[in-house]
């Protein structure tokens, strides 16, 4: 009895898993051939054989090849659509944004971090980002200025300290607590002070919120959320969340008990907190905002500066040519770092936006399908609920936008490559509505990071960084292993 309804459930299981393989096949959309039982296409990247960005570059590849516009994939059970002409891709991310408003990341109020910006969908992120956004503006990160560059006199002393006993400086180490340093600093009003202290806090608790627990990962992915919720679902590690509600919470009480009043992101929400109109916001929010302010930000903007100084000690001349901007553009302000000077480096926006296009914080841009939504021009139904992957590292490695992709060359945003190229080829901070909110701070940081270390030392390769240089097994698109240089004074 009991051997036969084993076998009919085993018969039932792998004829449903069979069947579930198929779906982008019944849909008549192009799919992959590699479809394998159980995994889909995500074995390599489950067995953390591969990133999720170099899976997500491969899909784009194959499909590129094929000629098609679009695809599908499966992740597990779970079927994944990858657009590939640019055009679905602007309506997906811009035209047609009503259909496709959420990243689809699992959030609930029972987890208070989660609550953040980047995860919430519908009227909840509308209300927010509408709050939110004035923070963000050219004005406010202006008035920050002072915060980012009292910690590139730290930075500089740091790597002095490596170029004067002729030691390799490990800079992704040093950038990492470079950025923690800046961003904890702007978002939570606190001296992290890891570039003098590797054992900091912040950095420990940064760095474990950014690990993926492939379980919770899966299981958000698969158990409808209303269920998630009423069970209160945790997917975040319980010691993160205890570390930032607390901060947030004791520094929020010193500031009103003692009428302490800074120019940084938690006092620009913090004065929203005390408006009565609908704009003001909760402390919960705050703390959610700090949150992910911090974990986006200092790890991204301290890849960027890491992926840019490895091209530069690669590519002498253009370190050389950026080296002359930065001092000749300085000389006219009294030798004195400003946010007007760093709007005067042309040649370095160049740079910076030749960095992402190589190494984007997001090899892909998550989208979930919030309604049936029909395919321009197809006869296709994306089903509701089903996640879109955006792959822009594949569209910034395509030699059709990009001639020579491996190639660092800043001059692919000169004006003239930049009025020649597609909409959509460009997207390093996401596009349309849900476009990164904090791309100017993002981009601020890693160029104060840049002009600080380039204006004072001159970078080469040091043999101790493996090359090539592989791709961390994590979300971001980060370096595995740290990047040795060598400075020598200028």
């Amino acid at each position: 009895m009991w051997l036969q309804i084993i076998t009919i459930t085993t018969i039932i299981v792998i004829v449903f898993i069979k069947w579930r393989l198929t779906y982008w096949k019944r849909k008549g959309v192009p799919y992959l051939e590699d479809t394998e039982f159980f995994f889909g296409n995500f074995r390599k990247i489950m067995q953390a054989k591969t990133s999720f960005s170099e899976g997500y570059l491969d899909f784009y590849n194959q499909f590129k090849r094929k000629g098609v516009k679009h695809g599908g994939i499966y992740s597990m059970l779970e079927p994944m659509y990858i657009p590939i002409d640019l055009n679905l891709i602007k309506h997906i991310m811009l035209k047609d944004f009503q259909y496709f408003f959420g990243h689809g990341f699992y959030y609930d109020k029972s987890e208070l971090l989660s609550m953040h910006l980047f995860n919430l969908e519908g009227d909840a992120w509308k209300e927010l980002r509408s709050k939110l956004t004035p923070a963000f503006s050219s004005g406010k990160i202006k008035t920050m200025q002072d915060i980012f560059f009292t910690k590139c006199t730290i930075l500089e002393k740091v790597i002095g300290k490596y170029s004067d006993n002729n030691k390799p400086a490990p800079f992704k180490d040093i950038l990492s607590r470079f950025t923690i340093d800046i961003i904890g600093n702007v978002a939570f009003g606190i001296e992290c002070n890891s570039l003098e202290d590797s054992d900091c806090q912040f950095r420990f608790y940064g760095m474990k919120a950014l690990q993926v627990n492939f379980f919770n990962f899966f299981i958000t992915g698969i158990v409808p959320w209303s269920i998630l919720r009423k069970i209160e679902f945790q997917q975040g590690a319980s010691d993160v969340r205890d570390f930032f509600c607390k901060m947030v919470k004791e520094t929020v009480k010193c500031r009103e008990d003692n009428n302490i009043v800074r120019k940084d992101f938690l006092q620009i929400m913090l004065d929203l907190k005390k408006e009565s109109s609908n704009k003001s916001l909760t402390i919960e929010e705050i703390t959610a905002q700090c949150f992910i302010f911090f974990i986006g930000g200092f790890e991204t903007s301290s890849t960027a500066m890491t992926c840019a100084l490895f091209e530069l000690a690669q590519n002498l001349e253009i370190q050389e040519k950026l080296r002359q901007e930065i001092d000749s553009v300085l000389e006219k302000y009294n030798g004195e770092m400003s946010f007007d000077a760093i709007v005067e480096m042309s040649y370095l926006d160049k740079i910076v936006l030749e960095t992402l296009r190589k190494y984007p914080p997001l090899g892909s841009i998550p989208r979930r399908c919030t309604k049936d939504y029909k395919i321009p021009d197809s006869n296709v139904i994306i089903d509701k609920g089903t996640m879109v992957w955006i792959p822009v590292w594949g569209i910034h490695k395509d030699p059709d936008y990009y001639p020579n992709p491996e190639i660092f060359d800043p001059e692919n945003f000169s004006e003239e490559r930049k009025s020649k190229r597609p909409e959509f080829t460009y997207l390093p901070f996401g596009e349309g509505p849900k476009m990164c909110i904090g791309l100017r701070l993002g981009m601020l940081q890693t160029k104060i990071g840049l002009i600080t270390v380039i204006r004072k030392y001159k970078l080469t390769l040091n043999e101790k960084t493996e090359l090539p240089m592989k791709i961390a097994k994590s979300v971001l698109l980060t370096l595995e292993g740290d990047v040795y240089l060598n400075a020598v004074r200028v």
